[in-house]
């Protein structure tokens, strides 16, 4: 049996997977009544300055972001538009928390995977330094790196790391990070994952690569981190000075965000964790504002090059905005950018999603136009869509309310989750908890140790020290939740009510219940065989 559940953290919940990466979102729109003032935004643009433009939409604009923050009960979201190398239009909407202070251009959010792009932009500058090649190998960069078919592992060169054409699952062994594996057992991890496609042949969405991408970078660059190569090459040129990448650094700054998981009856405050987005590095550990992302955005329109100083050369960077594989037949996947085929232009973009917070950064580099979203929830849909109703105005595409779509969308994403996880009307009987118990060893994860407590069980990673509550759902089928305590605590509240995974006891060869199947939420299977 294998058991799984939609993933409810910046893994990307669902609906930014479908709606965005795995099929193209449409533009957002209005009603009827404001048709007339979408294309007057696209005659505008072409006749006049682009900030007379943004007045011209402005108020509907506004009343749109409104109205989607209402119907998804968000609290509180930043936008900022970039246009001929500067901020044109910024805005606070909102508050930081419920019935706290409200949200400005300053206000530092969670980005998610929107760090991806950063990620790309700091190999981009490693290879113009001659430091690495696109096409170098990663085995020979670090000898840790391996994955489960020798051809792959040897093949693998730095532009696969970002390129989301590994062959591997999406979302591969991103929830053994979630319960806490360092980035060396992630990188480790992955020799033992089997693919599921041919390598570079098929688009599936990892993280795991990425912090083998970011271990590389700081390695060329004679770095302690990735995090300081970022410093170094981008936040500090940039002027990026309250852009960051830790929970601490985002609690104690002043103006911050507070995060909230989405549900249908409404949201909820969720505190930040120290594992989950930051032992992930570029993968989505950056921490942001409107006005810092802003200067990001120029540099991505200016070709590298912001304020007279070339940062990254335009060769260089183009190669992270160039398609490395298809998503559909609008859409590719380049660097830690998605290009997307419009009918009036191309879109260069990403968003990003934690468990507590969303964004939508938007390139049109026909016209010299970017466009960054900062919500203070889990991205199930708005960031993305009200970033592409932006677009669309200003490209003139034809208007289509995406915002009611998306909520659609969630709500039904939300229920599959309650349903697989509702026990069945009749459940098996289970079996007696205690000969269940014991020790059970997996290649790439190690030990975990399962333990009777009343009328349920728990289990251990020895390697990380999380555990699990096992809760009897259907014969030797039970529900995994993680244990709130210790520095498990914020990812428990994090994940919300809803248990993360199955675990069965299978009979293996021997006739006994001897395998303990565990199926995370976001399609992850591992199995641990017993210890004689």
């Amino acid at each position: 049996m294998r058991l799984k559940r939609e993933p409810k953290s910046e893994r990307h919940a669902r609906e930014v997977r479908n709606a965005s990466l795995a099929d193209p979102i449409r533009c957002a729109g209005f009603a009827m009544s404001v048709v007339t003032a979408t294309y007057a935004w696209h005659a505008a643009s072409a006749a006049a300055r682009i900030e007379d433009a943004v007045e011209a939409v402005r108020p509907q604009a506004e009343a749109y972001i409104a109205a989607g923050m209402q119907t998804f009960d968000l609290p509180g979201l930043a936008i900022g538009i970039v246009a001929d190398d500067k901020l044109v239009y910024s805005r606070g909407f909102g508050t930081r928390s419920k019935n706290g202070p409200a949200v400005g251009p300053r206000t530092v959010f969670q980005i998610g995977s929107a760090t991806k792009g950063f990620l790309a932009a700091t190999q981009a500058i490693m290879v113009d330094r001659g430091r690495l090649k696109w096409d170098d190998r990663v085995i020979d960069l670090d000898p840790a790196f391996s994955m489960h078919d020798p051809w792959v592992t040897r093949e693998f060169r730095v532009f696969d790391l970002l390129a989301q054409r590994s062959g591997l699952p999406p979302y591969a062994n991103d929830a053994l990070g979630i319960v806490g594996l360092d980035r060396a057992a992630l990188i480790r991890s992955l020799r033992y994952v089997e693919p599921v496609s041919s390598f570079r042949t098929t688009f599936a969405y990892t993280n795991v690569t990425h912090i083998m991408a970011g271990r590389i970078v700081a390695k060329v660059a004679a770095a302690a981190d990735w995090n300081a190569v970022l410093q170094k090459e981008l936040l500090d040129p940039l002027g990026m000075h309250d852009t960051s990448y830790t929970a601490a650094a985002i609690e104690t700054a002043p103006d911050h965000a507070s995060g909230y998981r989405w549900a249908p009856t409404g949201t909820v405050e969720v505190p930040f964790t120290q594992i989950f987005p930051y032992d992930f590095d570029g993968a989505g550990d950056i921490n942001s504002t409107v006005e810092d992302a802003a200067r990001w955005l120029r540099l991505q329109l200016g070709h590298g090059t912001f304020e007279g100083r070339q940062i990254v050369s335009a060769a260089n960077l183009a190669a992270t905005h160039t398609p490395k594989v298809a998503i559909s037949p609008t859409v590719t996947y380049a660097l830690g950018w998605v290009v997307q085929q419009t009918p009036n232009g191309t879109i260069v973009w990403h968003n990003g999603g934690t468990s507590a917070f969303g964004s939508y950064f938007g390139l049109l580099p026909e016209r010299n136009v970017g466009v960054v979203i900062l919500t203070n929830e889990a991205n199930v849909g708005l960031p993305d869509a009200l970033g592409r109703w932006l677009m669309d105005r200003i490209l003139g595409n034809p208007p289509v309310d995406v915002v009611a779509e998306v909520h659609k969308s969630a709500l039904a994403n939300f229920q599959r989750s309650v349903d697989l996880f509702a026990r069945p009307d009749k459940p098996r009987p289970f079996p007696p908890l205690a000969p269940l118990a014991g020790s059970f060893v997996n290649q790439g994860i190690g030990k975990v140790v399962v333990t009777q407590e009343g009328d349920g069980l728990t289990m251990r990673l020895e390697a990380t020290g999380a555990r699990l509550t096992l809760t009897p759902w259907d014969g030797e089928v039970f529900t995994a939740s993680v244990v709130p305590e210790g520095r498990f605590k914020a990812i428990s509240e994090d994940l919300g009510p809803l248990p993360s995974a199955f675990v069965q006891f299978q009979i293996g060869k021997d006739g006994k219940l001897g395998v303990l199947h565990l199926s995370f939420d976001d399609g992850q299977a591992y199995d641990f065989t017993r210890e004689q």
